[in-house]
């Protein structure tokens, strides 16, 4: 592995950037260091320089082309560079780490007079990578410092063993250069123990694969081990199992040797892991799973003379594996018993009442007839396909007090109590920092750096799809306020952990506080907030003033050089040639240039062609908690004593783009960020959240991993939460809130199969989304799947004799991964399913490496009812490898624009390409391989987000998801085709989810019928009959009944309930329309589809109402607002013309006056919100509202004097008398 350099924070270290003479490829170069300092090794197992060496080691960075496709950073030993290269110098300034203090000179000199051991390994979050199509993979050093005055947290280095399986302090006896450095000039570093069982075999060093050299034996004897072998050492002698050695997760429990400290103390003062094992063998001690007797409190057991005296019977210990993390509750009885009741009622009347309506026509109005019967029978198919899902509704809860137990708590595995917690990595996405503000998004990144999860298993990636340099510095200073705002929230325990939420509540913060320091900190913080946001909001100013500067100074250097060469060639100075344009380049803060998208974009540096970025800002934390100090001690702007001051890894990616490539907008961008992760992080469970979707519930991730874990929680492939928004009217006019869908249709679908992914708030299984298999699944066969069938996935057993079938079940049993399937769900042996993992997933090899590693941390425990491949408790309570160049090299290369190229991403792993609606058809692939998602609706909202309360940008967003679901219903995923691991009900449900645009169609022409029929004197029936009417008055009926008990069972109101049926009929008439037309044009002409960026609204620092819903009012006029608007112009005439042709009429037909009246009141009833949005403002009426208002007023005029004309005009207008032609 590589190596720390031990080196005071503060100490100016002078990188040297060169190129390589000598027929390397363009973009090599050389990375000199000097000062004392040192890079990290951009290679494992490779050293920067010899030990006991004073020539300046020279680290080349250079792309190295691998088998499968894939690029990394090789690293060289130089002695020098040649004179005739050209340095470019770069003055790093360390910063304060745990493994690196600020010291004054006088302590740095002595402590490097006294330093023997071998250079440390550093981190590399001031290292920013790029790399792409036709260009090398780059690492650039960037110029960081520490703030003046602060004195970081100090922490002893931990350097262990880097065999797998062990973990005892490395042993500094003896390099072969002669210093105190590792036995191996490579810098592989290992302990006593490990190094003679290498000597003592093949005589090779496990890093370089070069033998030992004669004097990097040890210098000294050390201390001995007892006479006595405890259990532990008996079992560290036996071979490692499969599981230990292709994971690194057994614990070594042997006493670090060659310390010379009393009492276990381990390398550097820090004591070592209390060894249960051999204090059991010692002391003969009796306590432990597995002894028939267990101690009283105070009491120790003996050899065994004591009988039964002072012993009682031993715990149950199964009580606590047996505990469930989860509840799930079905609704009442009460209220869900009339509610299946009232739909079957209701299905019966519908049945009766079409039936009706057929066998009677009207034979005055035969067409007007049709079309009201057609619009009915599509209606009542489109509510059944929406009622049936609705049948099984249930609840969940999840327990944290068990989590923590099950999980955290000290045990004979686990006796440090390290959180045994898997692994998250969230992932947050944006394009545009135009549409999207980079403050809402650094809000979402401040927020999931402080959530309440282990700072160790947490990591957290910023897909920038549009590789502005504005996220990128944006990133920067969250990453730097994140220093003082997560140790605020983990001290005082505030809610929510974003920023601007948590200031900009209305309620009393004092309330539940009991910290006497509490205002005086958050006054402090409050203030630094302020200045965060002046900052970031100045960015875009402060970047374009910058790259102006360097361009015009880059134009004097041109416009100079230039003239230079023109002299030297002898021109007149009056006949200088005019110097050519230079390119209007993106500078960073360091002087050099942006590597993604310029403000002038320039070909390689545009929004579809630039190259791929990778910066970790923050790296990845220590194990062990750092505690903070003093604000005087520490220097830092509160007191954070007794608080964990840990920060969680942060990393930027932005993938390549050229041109060219298909770059499949948000789904590409998300598995660039899986594959990404799986290289850094490898976190077994997926979080994703937009950039405008805060963590509002620090616990929320905590309540998703209770799901995942708890028994069953194997077959669970995500688990989705509800999607709350902020800054929404209170009246809520566009349905904004969705609840309805959120609370009633996805609570509904959580006691089927689970509900559909919406996009956002949502944990995924990364196998899951590998396209693996279920462990376990049911096939539902048969009529209306009533038959199913128990699927236990397993991998084929492997052919070869009876022993080696024994032998190779056994590792199979551990290693068992979910089965790659074919196209027809036929299990592939596993020879076959290696063979297509590189045509699956790519030529990665670390990535392929990772998805078993993957899979085995993300199981269930093994004492876990119901598990049948469990994991040991306490396998992931080991610490993380630190990131080194290499792998950050490895990640750039898996987010290249061709690497997906003739792989199954997109197709079969990951988030499925072709539609607009992405997360729908990624949920939906789920499903069909037989996964179950849970839908965990918390006491506090999980999480909180923006949504457009604009009309215009409303309808363009329900545009965008009825399209993407017109796409779904011509494709594959079409739920009709779905396999027998699906539910019925499940796929009534998604088949729903494509038809629902579909109903559009017959609500446009039912909509217009009532004005149809008042205008023509015509109605539906030939008249009111008293069977008509009450059929129809019991199907009215129904459909209330049945909103009041769903406002019952899902909590939500009756004002919200109609919010959404007025909604439903504003975008069924305007945006649904739109929907099917572009989706038959795509489908029939290939026309492509393209959406823009629903625009987020930024944090405002006003508090009043009108600017806080200033949106609200502003008309956008949209093609879309031409229907509903038609609809009511046409409506509300109609009612006039009717109701005056029925006044002056000498035999007036009320009857169906009132009945066309009634629904052309009904429609105008739902299109209300729509019409108060074309009003703007309260008391700014915009000009179409006046030019409608004109053509209404001249229309109704216009009839009202055909109608009833004047006396002297009667027979200029037709001869007196209204009559239609």
């Amino acid at each position: 592995m590589s190596r720390r350099l031990s080196l005071p924070a503060g100490s100016p270290v002078t990188v040297t950037v060169s190129p390589v003479a000598g027929g390397k490829s363009p973009g090599e170069g050389v990375v000199k260091r000097s000062g004392g300092g040192g890079l990290t090794s951009p290679a494992p197992r490779h050293s920067l320089g010899g030990g006991g060496s004073s020539s300046p080691a020279t680290l080349q960075v250079s792309p190295v082309r691998r088998s499968g496709g894939s690029r990394y950073l090789g690293a060289s030993r130089d002695g020098g560079v040649e004179a005739s290269a050209e340095f470019v110098h770069y003055t790093v300034q360390i910063p304060a780490t745990p493994e690196r203090t600020v010291v004054d000179s006088t302590e740095a000199a002595a402590a490097a007079a006294e330093e023997v051991r071998p250079p440390q390994r550093s981190y590399i979050s001031g290292t920013i990578f790029t790399g792409g199509l036709n260009c090398a993979t780059r690492g650039h050093v960037l110029n960081t410092s520490v703030d003046g005055g602060g004195k970081a947290v100090a922490a002893s280095g931990n350097l262990s063993c880097k065999m797998r399986g062990c973990d005892m302090p490395a042993f500094l006896g003896g390099g072969g250069g002669g210093g105190g450095g590792s036995p191996c000039d490579c810098g592989f570093m290992i302990c006593r123990e490990c190094y003679m069982d290498c000597v003592a075999g093949a005589g090779n060093c496990p890093g370089c694969k070069e033998p030992y050299t004669a004097d990097s034996d040890t210098d000294g004897d050390d201390d001995e081990y007892d006479e006595a072998v405890s259990s532990s050492e008996e079992r560290d002698q036996m071979p490692l199992t499969s599981m230990a050695k292709r994971f690194s997760m057994v614990h070594s429990m042997k006493f670090p040797s060659g310390n010379g400290c009393a009492g276990g103390a381990g390398a550097g003062g820090k004591p070592a892991e209390f060894d249960h094992a051999r204090w059991l063998f010692e002391t003969k001690g009796t306590y432990g799973y597995g002894n028939a007797l267990w101690p009283k409190d105070g009491q120790h057991g003996g050899g065994g003379g004591a009988g039964f005296a002072g012993f009682e019977e031993p715990p149950n210990f199964g009580a606590r594996c047996r505990r469930p993390l989860t509840r799930k509750t079905s609704v009442s009885q009460a209220v869900l018993s009339p509610y299946r009741l009232l739909i079957a009622v209701r299905l019966v009347a519908l049945g009766f009442f079409l039936t009706w309506r057929i066998r009677h026509p009207n034979p005055e109005a035969v067409w007007l007839w049709a079309m009201s019967v057609t619009c009915e029978v599509w209606f009542a198919f489109s509510w059944l396909l929406d009622s049936l899902p609705k049948l099984c509704p249930v609840t969940r809860a999840a327990d944290l007090d068990v989590l923590a137990e099950r999980f955290e708590s000290p045990t004979a595995r686990n006796p440090k109590g390290r959180s045994d917690l898997p692994g998250i990595d969230v992932f947050v996405s944006t394009a545009d920092p135009e549409k999207e503000p980079p403050l809402v998004t650094a809000n979402t990144i401040l927020s999931i750096l402080a959530a309440d999860y282990p700072v160790e298993k947490l990591a957290c990636y910023l897909s920038d799809d549009g590789g502005a340099l504005l996220t990128f510095e944006a990133l920067a200073e969250t990453a730097s306020f994140a220093r003082v705002w997560v140790p605020f929230c983990r001290k005082h325990g505030v809610e929510p952990r974003c920023p601007e939420a948590y200031f900009g509540q209305k309620r009393d913060f004092l309330r539940n506080k009991v910290r006497v320091d509490f205002v005086r900190e958050r006054r402090k913080v409050k203030r630094e907030y302020d200045e965060f946001k002046v900052r970031v909001n100045s960015l875009p100013e402060a970047i374009r003033r910058r790259s102006d500067a360097y361009n015009a100074g880059e134009e004097l250097r041109a416009r100079r050089r230039q003239q230079e060469e023109a002299m030297a060639a002898g021109a007149l100075p009056g006949a200088l040639p005019e110097t050519e344009a230079t390119v209007k380049a993106t500078w960073m803060s360091d002087g050099s240039h942006w590597p993604g998208t310029w403000l002038t974009p320039s070909p390689d540096h545009s929004r579809g062609d630039h190259a791929g970025i990778i910066q970790a800002m923050l790296a990845p934390p220590t194990s062990e908690p750092v505690m903070g100090g003093e604000a005087a001690e520490t220097g830092g702007l509160i007191d954070t004593t007794g608080v964990d001051v840990r920060l969680p890894m942060l990393v930027y990616v932005s993938r390549e783009k050229r041109p060219g490539y298909d770059h499949n907008k948000k789904a590409g961008a998300m598995n660039a960020l899986v594959r990404t992760s799986a290289i850094m992080s490898n976190g077994p469970f997926i979080l994703n959240l937009d950039c405008d979707h805060y963590v509002h519930n620090s616990a929320a991730l905590r309540e998703g991993m209770c799901f995942m874990l708890d028994r069953g929680g194997d077959r669970v492939c995500y688990v989705q939460f509800p999607q709350r928004f902020e800054g929404i009217d209170p009246s809520d006019r566009y349905a904004n809130h969705n609840l309805v869908f959120f609370d009633v249709a996805m609570r509904a679908m959580d006691g089927l199969q689970g509900p559909m992914y919406v996009g956002t708030g949502c944990v995924f299984r990364r196998t899951a989304l590998y396209g693996f298999s279920p462990p376990r699944a049911t096939e539902h066969r048969g009529w209306l799947g009533r038959r199913k069938i128990k699927l236990l996935l397993r991998r084929k057993p492997t052919m070869g004799k009876k022993t080696d079938r024994a032998k190779n079940d056994d590792d199979d049993r551990e290693m068992m991964l979910p089965p790659i399937e074919d196209d027809g769900f036929q299990q592939l042996d596993d020879i076959e399913s290696s063979a297509l993992l590189p045509r699956r997933f790519g030529g990665s090899a670390t990535f392929v490496a990772s998805i078993p590693v993957a899979e085995y941390q993300g199981r269930l425990l093994q004492d876990t009812p119901g598990a049948h491949h469990g994991r040991p408790a306490g396998a992931l309570a080991v610490p993380r490898e630190p990131l080194d160049a290499a792998t950050v090299a490895e990640a750039i290369s898996v987010i290249s624009c061709f690497y997906e190229e003739k792989t199954e991403w997109g197709r079969r792993i990951g988030w499925i390409y072709g539609s607009v609606t992405e997360d729908v058809v990624t949920g939906y692939r789920m499903h069909n391989r037989g996964w179950r998602s849970v839908y965990c609706v918390t006491r506090r909202d999980a999480f909180r987000g923006t949504a457009p309360i604009n009309l215009t940008d409303r309808l363009h967003q329900v545009l965008r998801w009825a399209t993407g679901s017109v796409e779904i219903f011509f494709s594959r995923n079409n739920a009709l085709f779905a396999s027998p691991r699906m539910k019925l009900l499940q796929r009534v449900a998604y088949f729903n989810v494509g038809m629902y645009p579909f109903t559009s169609v017959f609500l446009l022409v039912y909509c217009v019928l009532p004005a149809v029929s008042l205008f023509s004197g015509k109605f539906i029936v030939q008249s009111l009959n008293v069977t008509f009417l009450a059929l129809l008055l019991v199907i009215t009926l129904t459909l209330c009944l049945l909103a009041l008990l769903e406002i019952k069972w899902s909590g939500i109101t009756l004002h919200e309930w109609w919010r959404n049926e007025q909604f439903w009929v504003i975008g069924g008439t305007s945006a649904h329309p739109a929907a099917v037309l572009q989706g038959l044009l795509k489908v029939i002409a290939g026309v492509d589809i393209s959406f823009t960026l629903t625009s987020k609204p930024g944090t405002g620092d006003s508090d009043g109402e009108d600017d806080a819903f200033a949106e609200l009012y502003e008309v956008r006029w949209s093609y879309l607002m031409v229907p509903p608007v038609t609809i009511m112009m046409v409506n509300a005439v109609a009612v006039a013309v009717a109701s005056a042709r029925t006044l002056y009429s000498e035999f007036p037909q009320w009857s169906k006056l009132l009945g066309g009246a009634f629904f052309s009141f009904w429609v105008l009833c739902h299109l209300y919100p729509f019409a108060k949005g074309l009003l703007g403002r309260r008391g700014r009426v915009p000009t179409i509202v006046f030019v409608w208002s004109g053509l209404i007023s001249m229309t109704v005029s216009l009839l009202w004097v055909y109608i009833s004309p004047p006396e002297g005009a009667r027979g200029r207008i037709g001869g007196g008398g209204f009559s239609f032609p």
